[in-house]
């Protein structure tokens, strides 16, 4: 039987995540190693590190041959600051004021060579991404949630997927088990393209950190207000949450269960 091109890609992308979380958690790691771990073939494996354009901005090779991981799996993963514009710890984060993070934040975006044309608006969008995130930490410091401070926020990451795409995350949250990955979208209207756009980083983001880590996609409009429900991903059998920037804190406790049910 013929495979599609789509059953290509997905046995690529498992394929890409085992090498990856592989290397990841080596101190140094031979591509024959690799092979021979996760029972590939090793043309394969060298064929993915050397032709993958994602492979190739996650992982190096050393003068000994042995590759080495850009990003750990371990939380609270370093490395984060080689394809993430920012990226802090949030109590860290919440010290900063707006000058102070948009003047980090626009800087991490040259080093990972992330335009910054605001002829669309990207730093209003910047700060209101930033203003809701703090009433979300604000939120959970008013209900007794203490340990969010241990967690990392990490903003406008970016990936090469191929020579012509690349992925941009707009806000990751990262707990030491689940990873949310949030859509910002200054608008009060759910739009079926943008919830699949939440939903399409997910596979990426696995590769990056981990198959331990549990990547869990939002959809965020900050012009709405008290909305929170899960729509359909359009073509799926899969549904994603979508809230309101004043309710992005019901779409944590939906996973991590702050509140009685």
């Amino acid at each position: 039987m013929r495979i599609s091109e789509r059953d290509r890609l997905n046995k690529q992308g498992l394929a890409e995540q085992a090498i990856c979380s592989a290397i990841c958690r080596s101190e140094g790691i031979k591509a024959r190693q690799i092979a021979r771990e996760l029972e590939l073939d090793r043309s394969e494996v060298n064929r993915l590190l050397y032709s993958s354009p994602l492979m190739k901005e996650l992982c190096w090779k050393d003068e000994e041959d042995c590759w080495h991981g850009l990003v750990s799996q371990a939380f609270p993963h370093s490395g984060l600051h080689e394809i993430c514009a920012y990226s802090a710890e949030a109590r860290d984060f919440l010290a900063l004021s707006e000058e102070a993070w948009l003047a980090a934040l626009l800087e991490g975006c040259r080093d990972i060579g992330r335009n910054v044309n605001d002829s669309r608006g990207l730093i209003h969008s910047f700060t209101d991404c930033r203003l809701t995130m703090r009433r979300l930490f604000t939120d959970l410091e008013e209900l007794g949630v203490r340990d969010y401070k241990d967690w990392v926020i990490a903003f406008e990451l970016k990936l090469k997927h191929s020579k012509w795409v690349r992925i941009y995350a707009d806000v990751l949250v990262i707990t030491p088990e689940k990873l949310f990955s949030l859509e910002f979208k200054m608008k009060e209207v759910v739009v079926p393209e943008e919830v699949r756009q939440a939903a399409k980083y997910v596979p990426y983001l696995e590769i990056v950190f981990g198959p331990k880590k549990e990547v869990l996609p939002v959809l965020v409009l900050t012009a709405a207000q008290d909305l929170f429900e899960f729509v359909p991903i359009a073509g799926e059998d899969r549904y994603l949450p979508v809230c309101s920037g004043d309710m992005l804190f019901n779409a944590f406790n939906e996973y991590l269960g702050f509140l009685p049910p």
